[in-house]
């Protein structure tokens, strides 16, 4: 199949790298052009701009950080959305708005393209192993033909429906549950500390007894010993914290735990810690201001 993918970040490379190892035509954009040079010593093909990248391509996946991002590769100079072919499938990849899902499902429809919506949980080293898990929704035929291709770097799927935007909803909606885990997790360590109790053994303890649960357990290794390359920042967490109380707001639905933590998240960027990692930057806040709080007490 001739695929087309767009913004290969740390996610992407390794994504496009599993498409490759199917055997698949690979045609790279990515904004900053050097990052694309592992795909290319792998056989990939690079493009000039995203309009160049899907004029002959059959599925192109995108995957930025942000909304703006997106819009500026579909929609902005030499965007993708009038030279992508009719019949041809846009798979978002990315955690975005719901707005702009649903806005992006209707610019392909006036043009007969397709759009499905297949955001995906995992941190870098999880999409390297090919371990994703993929929330996707879109019409049936469309998500029959990309299925095979999301299959080749994912653990599993979940099909959320026929509309695109309910699978950047579902995600924006694990994504505060992973905010929820990162908080509680910063909370019960500090507690521990308070307690004289090693916060590794702590959290050992804690899912052995409780949870069982091996993402309870990875998030505490990342908080404790935070890696030298986030897999995400606070940055990114503010954003899809964000992302969740508009759509929530959207129809008058009260997020009170979002809402604080939006607060501290956006507190520990004013204290410099924007581009630390999610799970670690937050323990790492959270911690300080503990220990401010007791000092005063």
């Amino acid at each position: 199949m001739q695929i087309t993918f767009l913004a290969t970040g740390q996610m992407g490379t390794a994504i496009a790298s599993h498409l490759m190892k199917q055997g698949h035509k690979l045609t790279v954009w990515n904004r900053t052009q050097s990052k694309l040079q592992p795909l290319l010593e792998e056989g990939a093909t690079a493009a000039r701009t995203p309009a160049e990248a899907v004029k002959q391509c059959e599925v192109v996946f995108s995957m930025p950080m942000d909304d703006a991002s997106l819009e500026a590769i579909v929609f902005g100079d030499h965007g993708l959305l009038d030279t992508l072919p009719a019949s041809a499938i846009h798979v978002s990849l990315s955690t975005i708005s719901v707005q702009l899902s649903q806005k992006l499902a209707v610019e392909h429809s006036i043009r007969k393209q397709n759009f499905v919506g297949a955001p995906v949980f995992g941190r870098p080293n999880i999409a390297a192993e090919g371990k994703l898990w993929i929330t996707a929704a879109g019409k049936q035929d469309a998500i029959e033909k990309v299925r095979p291709l999301l299959e080749s770097f994912s653990r599993g799927i979940t099909i959320v429906g026929d509309k695109p935007y309910k699978a950047h909803a579902l995600k924006i909606g694990g994504n505060f549950l992973i905010t929820a885990m990162i908080a509680a997790l910063s909370e019960g360590f500090v507690y521990a500390e308070s307690q004289s109790i090693d916060p590794a053994l702590y959290i050992e303890a804690v899912n052995a007894a409780l949870f069982r649960s091996p993402f309870y357990e990875a998030y505490a290794k990342v908080m404790l010993h935070p890696p030298e390359t986030p897999g995400a920042t606070i940055a990114l967490g503010q954003k899809d914290t964000r992302l969740f109380r508009e759509a929530a707001a959207a129809t008058n639905t009260r997020t009170p735990l979002a809402d604080h933590f939006q607060e501290t998240l956006h507190e520990a960027e004013e204290a410099g810690l924007r581009d630390h990692d999610w799970a670690a930057g937050y323990y790492q806040f959270v911690r300080s201001i503990s220990h401010i709080t007791h000092k005063l007490g």
